[in-house]
């Protein structure tokens, strides 16, 4: 009988109805890295969206860090509320996506 795989990842659609990929690992991620927040670039208003660990899946290596940026915000929206790893009932971590408050 093949194992279960140690890694899904699953389609859902946020409220913009755009398509996201959630992430989930049997283990947690490792501590963020610290990151030095650049100084915001010339032009109109951007917000900072913090780094955090993708699960690659990879034994040699399972997690990935995506370093953080600047993007600009929604109309009417200035507050990104940062993703987050949450572990599951069923003992696994999930990769909840960020979104504008």
């Amino acid at each position: 009988q093949e194992a279960p795989p140690s890694h899904t990842t699953v389609l859902v659609a946020p409220p913009a109805q755009q398509q996201a990929s959630v992430e989930v690992s049997p283990a947690p991620p490792p501590p963020p890295h610290a990151e030095l927040v650049p100084p915001p670039p010339p032009g109109p208003p951007e917000v900072w969206q913090p780094g955090h660990w993708s699960y690659t899946g990879d034994p040699g290596n399972p997690w990935a860090w995506d370093n953080g940026r600047y993007v600009a915000s929604p109309p009417g929206q200035n507050t990104w509320v940062p993703g987050r790893w949450a572990q599951q009932r069923d003992g696994n971590w999930q990769w909840m996506e960020g979104h504008w408050a």
